[in-house]
């Protein structure tokens, strides 16, 4: 994990030329459904906000080391770019910020036309402990669900064995091997428009 020369809002992600990676957690029978079906399925819902991950130590604070009650299960879910940039260009922050809205009204109007919630939270070091820049989250609202589920989503692993590995590592003090065994994030080439729109940093 980069530790210096980060700039404060910044997407970092798992990716490839076609998809992004992101991060769920969710209790056992929903995870293990999905995994084994590659897409999700009942009982997941979709009648309520998801919120999908970038940033695999944010992940872990959330869960805990999939310690969290009904977080036991971390999934992996690899979606289009595609997909993702569409939810980013259709998105509002979760939270008034006078950075992107000069009047608070404009922010509550966004907010309620808007299918998407962004938010940038710290960062996490392998303690989980805060870091100076933010990782970006991403809610999709109900209307979003079912494209997320039937069109962005590309496939789904169950990464639960592995990051409780890494948290034992963490708590033996084994840094070395622990950070040796995450994803590798990597700045998301967003394009300029939608970044600038977002106040992202490119670089």
């Amino acid at each position: 994990m980069q530790q210096t020369a980060v700039p404060v809002r910044q997407v970092r992600a798992v990716y490839t030329p076609e998809t992004v990676t992101v991060y769920q957690a969710y209790p056992v029978q929903i995870a293990m459904a999905a995994a084994k079906a590659g897409r999700f399925v009942p009982p997941f819902k979709r009648d309520r906000m998801s919120w999908i991950q970038l940033s695999y130590l944010w992940m872990m604070h959330r869960c805990q080391w999939t310690t969290a009650e009904g977080q036991e299960r971390v999934l992996a879910v690899e979606i289009t770019r595609e997909g993702f940039e569409w939810a980013l260009a259709h998105a509002c922050l979760a939270q008034y910020d006078h950075t992107f809205h000069a009047e608070r009204e404009a922010w509550t109007h966004a907010l309620k036309e808007s299918p998407v919630r962004v938010q940038w939270e710290p960062e996490r070091s392998l303690e989980l402990k805060q870091l100076p820049y933010r990782t970006l989250q991403v809610g999709l609202g109900v209307d979003v669900i079912d494209k997320y589920v039937q069109e962005w989503t590309v496939g789904i692993t169950d990464v639960t064995h592995k990051a409780r590995q890494i948290g034992a590592l963490v708590r033996k003090g084994d840094e070395y091997r622990a950070e040796a065994m995450l994803p590798d994030e990597r700045p998301y080439p967003l394009p300029a428009a939608l970044a600038a729109a977002l106040h992202i940093s490119t670089t």
